[in-house]
C-alpha cells in the first residue's frame, strides 16, 4: 500500500492567496446590511402574497 500525497494543501494555496487579496475597487458591504436586505425582502414577499 503506497501513500499517495497529492499535495492538497499546496494546490489550494493559490486560491487562498487569490481570495485573501483585497481589491481597492470592490464594493464593501457590512454583513449586517446584507441580512437586513434579506429580511426586508422576505417581509415584502409575505406582505405581497397576503395582499394579492
Amino acid at each position: 500500500m503506497s501513500s499517495d500525497n497529492s499535495g492538497g494543501l499546496m494546490s489550494s494555496a493559490g486560491l487562498v492567496r487569490y481570495f485573501d487579496a483585497e481589491d481597492q475597487n470592490a464594493i464593501r458591504l457590512d454583513p449586517k446590511t446584507i441580512v437586513a436586505f434579506g429580511v426586508a425582502f422576505g417581509i415584502m414577499i409575505i406582505v405581497l402574497r397576503i395582499a394579492l
